[in-house]
């Protein structure tokens, strides 16, 4: 039989030092030792990526001291369990030679399965942004359930489930980077502000290369976003918006009268900003002059 022992309890004073799971009971629960080898992961499951070394460092630990808190389990058949949490902890069980592990065996419905796992998830941050906008969209397309009804649930506002699920707008190798933890939120959201995938993934290399911060990026696609060119570094990002022919006319009007490159940028609804570059102080005199001869 797949239940060896019978729990009335367990201490939790070494919490810290393992990885706990605070999931709010739904429906009925006890608490067994079941075999590893009747337990398989939930397919559902929101967190994609163990980290080996973290895994190693947690096996270490379960040698030496055991598991302390029980993972959860729902019962799919006779002698098979399915995690609902704590797969991290079975994993590291299993590479520690455990042969069996204390387990919640809850009775719930299907479709709480991935709302638990991602409840108790999402409040201990174990998942990447990515993950926790894949669970959210896994919520939404398979349980009927709508932003609202995910926010109640999940205890997150609509405004934040909807700037996770906006993540999966954005080009594969920018998702790759955040599931990663390459760049963070802040990035993903100021490279969303870009309505181009193909500026988005261009602004992307450069964050990889120069370590742009947060602030950073969002002033650049602020420029892009009003049709100016971004120099960084030795390289241009073109914004790609093209001036009207009336307006480059003009551009090159106020580029002869001032005797310097005249910059001029417009945005698709009309929005945009003239400037004149100068040198050296002495070059900013001159237009100042010009300006001033403009006012006679």
């Amino acid at each position: 039989m797949g239940v060896h022992k019978r729990y009335s309890a367990l201490g939790r004073g070494l919490d810290a030092l393992i990885s706990t799971d605070d999931v709010r009971p739904q429906g009925s629960s006890t608490i067994n030792e079941i075999e590893i080898g009747q337990i398989e992961a939930n397919p559902n499951q929101p967190r994609r990526e163990f980290d080996e070394e973290a895994l190693q460092e947690l096996a270490n630990s379960i040698r030496e001291i055991g598991i302390i808190q029980p993972i959860t389990l729902r019962q799919v058949a006779e002698d098979r369990y399915q995690i609902i949490a704590g797969e991290r902890r079975w994993r590291a069980s299993q590479i520690a030679g455990l042969t069996a592990i204390p387990a919640y065996i809850r009775t719930i419905k299907d479709e709480n399965v991935m709302e638990m796992a991602l409840v108790e998830n999402i409040q201990r941050e174990d998942l990447n942004a990515i993950e926790i906008a894949l669970a959210y969209e896994h919520l939404l397309s398979n349980s009927g359930m709508t932003q609202e009804k995910v926010s109640e649930r999940v205890g997150k506002s609509r405004t934040a489930i909807t700037n996770y699920l906006r993540l999966l707008k954005l080009p594969a190798q920018v998702q790759m980077a955040l599931q990663k933890k390459e760049i963070d939120m802040g990035h993903a959201r100021a490279l969303l502000s870009i309505d181009s995938p193909s500026l988005q993934i261009k602004v992307f290399k450069e964050i990889q290369k120069n370590g742009y911060s947060v602030r950073k990026v969002e002033e650049i696609a602020k420029q892009l976003n009003s049709g100016e060119d971004v120099t960084v570094g030795k390289k241009v990002i073109a914004s790609k918006t093209q001036l009207p022919e009336e307006f480059n006319a003009l551009k090159e009007r106020l580029s002869s009268f001032f005797s310097t490159k005249v910059q001029m940028t417009c945005s698709p609804k009309g929005k945009g900003k003239i400037s004149i570059p100068f040198a050296n102080a002495d070059e900013l005199e001159r237009i100042m002059a010009a300006l001033d001869k403009m006012n006679d």
